[in-house]
């Protein structure tokens, strides 16, 4: 222990015992038992104990409750805990009946302040920690503790009812660590105590008629089964099995969720023999009892199982699809396609149970739809998965919610008026609608897709969340309707598509609703990114409105709005689609949008914009943008000098980002190489330019850069730190052997630092020549900086000593002026 941190600690314990003393705050106390974890690490508890007779009074005064509080009550059980952790300090407490008398059936319970939650959980956590040897097993089979925690699985707080739960796995797998590990049924009696002893109350639990006692006895076996891969675990499960499987028997069957958590456990197991034990038929007679709504889950459990037998994975599925397979049986007078409705679907009373109530089925539905969704990614999914049939239902459910469809029977009628404009099972179906582009669909059906898609935009019905969901699915759908190998090109289906499309983006983006405004320009962003080069998607853009109207935004009230538009409009000058003509003849045309985003990055009021514009101007000098080009140098030194002054951090980020493009372009540039480099090998990278040199000391960037390493923003003075030693770096063999006069004057370069390091780094450095700049960059400690700024702002603050200080400042032990508070 570090010895000012043994000094301060008696003061320490003595305020903790005194009840009088207003102590920390649960953080301190929390900090202080982490700090304690640590020490033991390195240190014997029991010579810890030992050297510092203070702790053992502290923990003594805990034997007389009445006289501490609560919260240090807790912290002195959990503490008691974490130096019972190691054997020989566990006999030393244990022979001043400390432990029975803090974690005894006649010790804790009798307490009154064992009312409060925090104190049965820091019993708990007490308990867990010092279970960690054979002595502790000894101390809990002969204390009645593992009586208490049973009663503590039915707390009302639902936090030490599950660190109860918790508990008992981490005692039975101690237990059978050095015990029945490869015993089989017929030697369960030679388990340790503590071991039957949960078991058996385990098995007791599971026979109850009580349904929160087997939910409780269900739980302790699924995360014992979940964390204890060892071979008697499969014993566990033999004893344990019938009485869950009678749970089946039972009308309606206890503890559902449970049970099917337990199954999926035992069926994840490295060690069960899944055939000898029953557990695959277990599942299959499950997914047989339960509704479609409790067996959705298990199905999706049970198919996502990597040795699962085909035949279960067949029933599996079945149930998943069986929503889907009503409706469609309850839409259409065909037969329907093989394999969605053969053997899935039941009856029209199926059918009719579905639609008993609204909220379930709608519930139903919604979960049917993302466990088919997040199926389909996955390397379990079924093969052959049914496409056709799942992208019909899909499409079916949709017109469903917008009142198109036209149902032939009366259930089906009832379907229309259950789901129509529900927009939870919309947003639903268009995810899942997106995730089945993927596939390969029949032409026929993927028209049929456009035609929903487009109906659902076009309706002034639609939520902006249904409309956002729904640009996303067409977006996809784009991206995947027939697209020719090794080709991005739209097909000339979508290309038909978006000729429809476009008049209704353009509706969208005067929306009074600006979430609408929002999603319809970032679907135009899109858009273009992936198609904006082609040429018959340029001609269905430009006879419509649509880039007039993006620009137009950017002037839009809501500064979200403002954002997209700065990136669909800047999308749309990098292609070329920019809603004024241009040409090399009006120089001031082609710089309009230029201008615009310099005025928003200078002037508007939100951060959102001006990140977006800095985002767009990066991306435009990474991919040479002809207003960008037309004059490099006058492009960064506006747009640095208008982020030097900016207070968003991100601003400033995306800056920094901005710098080291135009540096790394400006020095790929440089074709000459550095005097100084004559002989060196050829592998040398090549020096930059003087002419870029001089270039560098007219520009903000070096003044910028040095001035944000004093950022009060860490990740900007991070950035800026990289970005001067990678300046550096690629500058150091320009800073080879200077003749006389060449130097750069010593005290302006020192007058430069010295202001820096006083943190005035508001101030301009003035005219730098280029070798008073690698001057400076040679004499800053970078390497420091960076390792500095790689830390926490808090570290010196997070030290156990400054800890300790301000604890015990909080009651006034210290002098004001030896105390640490942050």
């Amino acid at each position: 222990m570090d010895p000012e941190c043994a000094r301060l600690l008696p003061a320490l314990c003595a305020v903790l015992a005194d009840p009088r003393q207003l102590v920390a705050d649960d953080t301190c106390l929390e900090k202080l038992l982490d700090w304690f974890k640590t020490v033991m690490e390195t240190e014997c508890s029991l010579h810890l104990l030992q050297d510092h007779p203070c702790l053992m009074e502290l923990l003594s005064h805990v034997l007389k409750p009445q006289d501490i509080s609560p919260r240090v009550l807790s912290f002195v059980l959990r503490l008691v805990g974490i130096f019972a952790a190691q054997e020989d300090c566990f006999q030393y407490l244990q022979q001043g009946e400390l432990l029975l008398g803090l974690f005894g059936e006649t010790g804790a319970l009798s307490w009154a302040a064992w009312n409060m939650p925090s104190v049965r959980s820091g019993w708990i956590q007490g308990l867990c920690s010092l279970a960690q040897h054979p002595s502790a097993l000894h101390f809990l089979a002969d204390s009645g503790a593992v009586d208490t925690i049973f009663a503590l699985q039915g707390d009302p707080s639902l936090f030490v009812a599950s660190a109860a739960s918790q508990l008992l796995v981490h005692i039975l797998a101690l237990a059978m660590q050095g015990g029945a590990s490869g015993s089989s049924i017929s030697e369960a009696a030679a388990w340790p105590v503590c071991a039957q002893k949960i078991v058996n109350h385990v098995e007791e639990s599971l026979h109850s008629k009580a349904t929160p006692q087997v939910t409780q006895a269900l739980n302790v076996l699924t995360t014992t089964f979940g964390r204890c891969h060892s071979p008697w675990t499969g014993a566990l499960w033999g004893r344990l099995s019938p009485p869950v499987a009678c749970l089946f028997e039972r009308d309606p069957i206890p503890a559902v969720h449970s049970l099917m958590d337990l199954l999926l456990s035992v069926a994840r197991s490295p060690v069960l023999n899944f055939a000898a034990c029953g557990l695959w038929e277990m599942l299959a007679q499950t997914l047989s009892r339960l509704s479609p709504t409790q067996a959705g889950p298990l199905a999706l459990g049970t198919l996502k199982l990597q040795h699962c037998p085909q035949e279960l994975r067949t029933q599996a599925f079945g149930v998943l699809l069986q929503p889907l397979a009503c409706i469609l049986k309850a839409t259409t007078q065909a037969p329907g396609p093989p394999g969605l409705l053969e053997g899935t679907a039941g009856s029209s009373l199926t059918v009719d149970a579905l639609l008993s109530s609204k909220s379930a089925f709608v519930g139903l539905l919604c979960q049917t739809l993302a466990h088919l969704e997040e199926l389909q990614m996955l390397p379990q999914c079924p093969c052959p998965w049914p496409q056709v049939p799942l992208l019909e239902a899909t499409v079916t459910i949709l017109r469903l919610c917008d009142g198109s469809a036209n149902p032939s029977s009366s259930v089906g009628g009832r379907l229309c008026g259950t789901l129509g404009g529900c927009v939870r099972v919309q947003r639903a179906a268009l995810d899942f609608l997106g995730t089945l582009s993927q596939g390969t669909s029949p032409l026929e059906l993927v028209l049929e897709v456009f035609s929903v898609l487009l109906k659902t935009l076009e309706s002034p019905e639609s939520s902006p969340t249904v409309l956002k969901k729904t640009f996303q699915a067409t977006l996809r759908w784009l991206q995947n309707s027939h697209k020719i190998p090794n080709c991005s090109d739209l097909s000339p289906d979508a290309l038909l598509f978006l000729g429809e499309l476009f008049p209704i983006l353009q509706k969208r983006l005067c929306s009074p609703c600006w979430e609408v405004r929002d999603s319809a320009l970032e679907f135009l962003t899109h858009l273009i990114r992936h198609w904006g080069g082609q040429a018959d998607f340029k001609e269905a853009l430009h006879s419509s409105e649509v880039p007039t109207l993006a620009c137009q935004l950017l002037q839009d009230p809501e500064s979200y709005v403002r954002a997209s538009a700065v990136g669909a409009a800047g999308q749309l000058s990098s292609r070329g689609l920019q809603a004024t003509p241009t040409s090399p003849e009006n120089p001031q045309a082609q710089q309009g949008l230029l201008m615009d985003f310099m005025h928003i990055l200078s002037t508007d009021s939100e951060g959102f914009p001006r990140r977006a514009v800095l985002r767009v101007f990066t991306e435009w000098l990474r991919d040479g943008h002809a207003d960008v080009i037309r004059d490099t140098e006058w492009f960064v030194a506006t747009v640095l000098q208008a982020v030097s002054r900016d207070l968003d951090w991100e601003v400033r980020m995306q800056g920094l980002e901005l710098a080291q493009v135009f540096l790394i372009q400006a020095m790929g540039r440089s074709s000459l190489h550095c005097p100084y480099t004559v002989g060196l090998p050829e592998a040398t990278s090549p020096s930059p330019h003087p002419e870029f040199l001089q270039t560098l000391c007219r520009l903000p960037l070096f003044e910028f850069a040095f001035c944000a390493l004093l950022d009060c923003d860490r990740p900007v003075a991070q950035k800026a730190c990289d970005l001067l030693l990678f300046l550096r770096d690629k500058t150091t063999s320009c800073s080879g052997p200077q003749e006389a006069g060449d130097s750069p004057n010593s005290a302006s370069v020192e007058a430069v630092l010295q202001r820096w390091r006083e943190g005035e780094q508001g101030q301009p450095l003035g005219d730098l020549e280029p070798e008073a700049m690698l001057a400076i960059l040679r004499s800053l400690d970078l390497e420091g900086l960076q390792g500095k700024l790689a830390k926490s702002s808090d570290h010196m603050e997070k030290s156990p000593q400054s800890l300790l200080q301000d604890m015990l400042a909080t009651v006034g032990i210290l002098e004001e002026n030896e105390a640490d508070c942050y």
